[in-house]
């Protein structure tokens, strides 16, 4: 019933939501500061994907599998890619590290993670910097591609966000993208990328593959938790928030009342 509360709240208040969030990660960043903690997001587990990773990665290897899982519907190699909501920054680390693109900039909203991102990574093609989804600090065209991934629930606004993706990509750039959504709100999102000038090439609903990646990662996620020493209600927030098996986020997959897509898009030449 609390979630459901909360959904309602954000439904009727978007920049409440937009608040909530950029306060959320940021406690997060200043509470779990450990920089070997590089991902949050359910992962992505399927038979036919079997990357070959350093062993520094193979500790993250299915939230790595989420990134290669979108972002490998194209060729990076030599591109401009900026990653709106780039969190602790390992997806942006693991593109700029495996994927030979020219340049990569990850924004985040919340200043601590952006922070934590650039005394963690010494990358000569990857930067971090502080942005708004919804503002972008770049130029028009600037980016060949935007990746997006499991933030954009967060936003006060998709349409907002949605024209500042196709304004800073240049034109015939790529859009790549997941996330969740309550299996109501599932059209609404497809919609917002069709009336903002995107051309949707491919989308998928992965969400046995979140379910199964996550099953994975609960005990390791768990002793995470347990090492950042609290206990009660706000534990079971945070197993939730991490979609641990058995927490009321898992059981919506698994309920189907929320579903989980993977979408690349692109934009007009």
């Amino acid at each position: 019933m609390l979630y459901k509360i909360v959904y309602f709240i954000f439904q009727l208040f978007p920049s409440l939501k937009k608040w909530f969030w950029k306060k959320w990660y940021t406690v997060l960043a200043n509470k779990a500061d450990d920089p070997d903690l590089r991902f949050m997001n359910y992962g992505y587990l399927s038979e036919k994907l079997a990357l070959t990773l350093n062993d520094e990665d193979e500790k993250d290897r299915y939230s790595i599998q989420l990134y290669h899982h979108v972002v490998s519907q194209i060729d990076l190699t030599g591109l401009k890619v900026l990653e709106v909501g780039s969190g602790r920054g390992g997806g942006s680390s693991y593109i700029s590290r495996y994927l030979n693109v020219k340049e990569m900039i990850g924004v985040d909203i919340s200043p601590t993670a952006v922070d934590l991102c650039n005394k963690t990574y010494n990358i000569n093609n990857l930067t971090f910097q502080v942005g708004d989804s919804e503002k972008l600090p770049f130029d028009s065209n600037t980016f060949d591609a935007v990746i997006n991934i499991e933030s954009s629930h967060c936003y006060a606004s998709m349409d907002n966000f949605l024209l500042e993706v196709k304004r800073v990509l240049k034109p015939g750039g790529s859009f790549l993208f997941c996330d969740l959504r309550r299996k109501e709100y599932l059209d609404e999102m497809l919609e917002s990328l069709n009336s903002n000038g995107f051309n949707i090439i491919e989308k998928q609903d992965i969400t046995p593959n979140i379910i199964e990646a996550s099953i994975k990662m609960t005990d390791d996620r768990k002793k995470a938790i347990k090492n950042l020493q609290v206990e009660g209600w706000f534990k079971k927030i945070l197993e939730s928030f991490a979609a641990t098996d058995g927490s009321k986020v898992h059981q919506s997959f698994k309920d189907g009342y929320m579903k989980y897509y993977s979408i690349y898009c692109q934009v007009d030449k």
